[in-house]
């Protein structure tokens, strides 16, 4: 079973995690922590299967690849990122935005865009970064690695 194409924000939230350093291995096992702080998702990676599991809720409940194994799949070199444009999604409280937008998931991607502006982002070229990660993406045909699992409880 290959993971469904995800959502454009979050390539987004991906490269603010590689920005925030919010990746760290504990026991062999990969965990990005989110925004808050407060939890972590655990993702395992085989690359001669070309398969991944990631417990964050796109993932378990919509299919598509969340943008933990997105980070992850970045950190190790299997998708592109430019570290420019990480950074300028350094620092951005994801949840807290999706909360006050009450998970609408377009006027999140507008308010992050507009911070992005600030910071001075070309954001017709980060448009095509992003749309770069999204065909990598369809082109690797990323497999469901063993059974999906839950995510985690939590801010």
């Amino acid at each position: 079973m290959q993971w469904k194409i995800p959502p454009e924000i979050k390539i987004y939230e991906a490269l603010g995690c590689l920005a925030d350093g919010r990746i760290k291995e504990v026991d062999g096992e990969l965990r990005v922590y989110s925004s808050s702080g407060q939890k972590f998702y655990t993702i395992i990676f085989d690359k001669k299967k070309n398969a991944i599991m990631a417990n964050d809720n796109g993932s378990y409940w919509v299919g598509y690849l969340g943008y933990p194994a997105i980070a992850c799949l970045m950190s190790i070199g299997e998708l592109s990122f430019n570290q420019k444009y990480a950074e300028s999604l350094k620092d951005i409280a994801w949840k807290d935005i999706n909360t006050k937008n009450k998970n609408n998931f377009e006027k999140t991607l507008l308010e992050v865009r507009e911070i992005m502006k600030k910071r001075g982002v070309n954001l017709k070229k980060f448009d095509q970064s992003v749309e770069q990660v999204l065909q990598e993406i369809k082109e690797k045909k990323f497999k469901l690695l063993g059974k999906k699992k839950q995510p985690p409880k939590g801010y």
